[in-house]
């Protein structure tokens, strides 16, 4: 299994550090920036030798170029988006199998966010790393991507085991909860989800990872075919992408 450890950086990102303690390889994914990698890399006592980049905006690709030249590791990214990852040695596209060691990632092309979003799904290891593309309890806002690409992506990540962790980029789960009870009000385990968010929070304690089967319970950009969401919008019957644009546009303006 791979040790996972999570950093938390900037005002809400989390990079975080995968490490193969047989062969002895660390990955890191999102490397926001480099400071905080370097200290936990010397902490753990670990070299490194990829970075897994899920797309290019700054905040996750703002660490490459240090971390390359002080580490000589290499940058892992989609070929897609590779005039725009800083540094990329290893292009990857949808279902390239990426190894850690005695780890297997496979690539998953989840476009919407931006046009070249990956995430890296450790089957094995039950762990995905899907940056902007699936927070908990939501999703990333569609800067560059359509609706229906969107859509498709999160349709590929909802078919992913139960079990699997969800390790995204950024803690936003109670804006986003909120944001779910406006839209999915009778939810019962969206209810007791948030307390526990908000106790979480209030410890200072990450609500992430999540788990896909969590999301599935109650993250309204999963649930665009669920009767109670279309009720709640009076959308009844339609069109599950209409009701995921529906969604995601009230989300847009909704007022945290």
């Amino acid at each position: 299994m791979l040790k996972i450890v999570q950093l938390s950086v900037l005002s809400d990102n989390y990079i975080y550090l995968l490490h193969d303690s047989i062969d002895g390889v660390t990955a890191v994914v999102d490397p926001a920036e480099s400071g905080p990698v370097l200290a936990a890399l010397t902490k753990q006592d670990w070299g490194l030798d990829y970075i897994l980049n899920t797309h290019h905006h700054w905040d996750h690709i703002g660490g490459n170029l240090e971390l390359k030249d002080t580490t000589d590791c290499q940058v892992v990214g989609a070929r897609s988006d590779r005039d725009r990852i800083p540094g990329i040695d290893i292009e990857v596209d949808e279902d390239d199998v990426f190894r850690l060691g005695q780890s297997e990632a496979k690539v998953l092309s989840v476009s919407g966010h931006t046009c070249g979003h990956i995430a890296y799904w450790f089957c094995d290891d039950e762990a995905l790393f899907c940056g902007d593309t699936l927070f908990a309890m939501g999703c990333g806002r569609l800067f560059e991507g359509s609706p229906a690409q969107m859509w498709q992506s999160l349709s590929k990540l909802k078919m992913l085991p139960g079990a699997t962790r969800v390790y995204c980029a950024h803690e936003y789960t109670q804006a986003n909860g909120r944001f779910a009870l406006s839209v999915d009000p009778n939810n019962s385990a969206l209810v007791e989800r948030m307390r526990q968010v908000e106790l979480s929070r209030s410890q200072g304690r990450p609500t992430v990872p999540s788990t896909i089967a969590s999301e599935l319970a109650t993250n309204p950009f999963f649930r665009a075919d669920a009767e109670a969401v279309q009720e709640t919008l009076n959308m009844v019957g339609e069109k599950p992408l209409s009701v995921f644009t529906e969604i995601r546009r009230r989300k847009d303006h909704f007022k945290k």
